[in-house]
């Protein structure tokens, strides 16, 4: 399988987890100028942008999330709440779900924000 098929399958996986978890997916593969974000989610008044990594182990998953990727969420994450008011009163927090080559899952719950990557 490749790469690209992996990473969708991750992504649903993620996406699937979070329903069970009680989230409404808003979102997947969501496109802006400024970078992509792979799943928004809402539960209640919190709006979460989700990154998902596959790697063989949870802890390179982990690792793979760079300062300078973060970055390019946040900045995407700033976009899609300008496009769209009616969320402004909304939490919002950067979780990751990572994704080990056998589909074990680790939700990572607020794994960074606007502070903590230098913006």
């Amino acid at each position: 399988m490749s790469h690209y098929l992996k990473g969708l399958h991750a992504e649903m996986l993620a996406a699937l987890w979070l329903r069970l978890k009680g989230w409404r997916i808003l979102d997947r593969r969501l496109r802006t100028p400024l970078g992509e974000i792979d799943l928004l989610a809402e539960k209640r008044e919190t709006l979460i942008l989700v990154e998902v990594k596959l790697r063989p182990t949870l802890t390179e998953a982990a690792s793979a999330i760079s300062p300078h990727q973060q970055a390019r969420l946040v900045n995407a994450a700033r976009f899609v709440l300008a496009k769209h008011p009616e969320m402004g009163n909304h939490t919002v927090r950067f979780d990751t779900l990572l994704v080990n080559r056998w589909g074990g899952m680790k939700h990572v719950v607020n794994a960074w924000n606007e502070n903590r990557n230098g913006n």
